[in-house]
């Protein structure tokens, strides 16, 4: 069965203070099966308090979003950006294997330098798979946006370089590059195949307006969901879906679980069909 997961992300931000928490009473309101959790850059002096409070939660942490600076470290690869990303990609993995995460999500090209330097990323892909492979964790690679080629591109090259590679398809990144169903395309099998977990979140814009990537609920956007899963189910799926779209007010940090609720059951009905 496909598991219905909550990105933390998408409940904890600036204005509720990251309050991890928060996830005790939330987890009881949600219609997920688990969460995705979302490192922070805050976390990292707080990660021994923050595994033993989520160890003690009942709903699983089935996957890890690897902070996102980690990402931007490995992009810019200036003096000691690789050496401190590697560093902080081991606490990470350190604290997803304590709370139980299957998988890590990792932003391989991130930040203004982005995809500038593919061959860079892909030798540190292989450094950050072998450090999550000593915690017997599966190390996935998001099609976040690029501003140099595009994601399916990006995913090629990393595929070519290590044919075991695993991904995490983003339907909102897809769609910022008009790419949502070119997954679909004969071309593209080989990622296809490789896709281990799906981020479901909406996206209303054209292709790389930057002033419109905004993480939406299902239905908020443009992207057609039906034809996207009606594709899903077809291959036979069996991976994770995370819902990420934002829930919570950008000034009062108010969470709106029954938003949330509705995007978590549409994306369950979708898969089911």
């Amino acid at each position: 069965m496909n598991r219905i997961l909550c990105s933390t992300g998408a409940l904890l931000g600036r204005a509720n203070g990251r309050d991890f928490t928060l996830l005790a009473d939330l987890e009881k309101r949600l219609k997920c099966d688990g969460f995705e959790l979302m490192m922070y850059d805050d976390w990292y002096e707080k990660a021994d308090a923050a595994a033993s409070f989520l160890t003690g939660l009942e709903k699983p942490f089935v996957t890890f979003h690897v902070e996102k600076g980690v990402g931007d470290l490995i992009s810019r690869n200036a003096d000691g950006d690789s050496e401190r990303a590697l560093i902080l990609f081991e606490q990470n993995c350190k604290l997803a294997r304590t709370i139980g995460s299957e998988k890590l999500v990792l932003h391989l090209w991130s930040g203004p330098d982005s995809d500038k330097d593919m061959p860079h990323c892909i030798e540190m892909y292989s450094r950050c798979r072998d450090i999550a492979r000593k915690y017997d964790i599966v190390l996935t690679v998001e099609n976040v946006v690029c501003n140099r080629n595009d994601p399916i591109s990006d995913m090629h090259m990393v595929l070519k370089a290590y044919p075991d590679a695993v991904f995490t398809y983003d339907t909102k990144m897809a769609e910022f590059h008009g790419q949502l169903m070119d997954i679909a395309l004969d071309e593209n099998r080989s990622l296809w195949e490789k896709v281990v977990h799906l981020h479901v979140n909406d996206y209303k814009g054209g292709v790389m307006d930057w002033s419109r990537l905004k993480t939406l609920h299902l239905g908020e956007g443009q992207i057609d969901f039906e034809r996207f899963f009606e594709f899903v189910r077809g291959t036979g799926y069996k991976g994770d879906i995370t819902v990420e779209s934002t829930s919570f007010g950008k000034t009062d940090g108010i969470i709106d679980t029954d938003k949330m609720n509705r995007s978590l059951i549409r994306a369950r009905e979708l898969m089911n069909g």
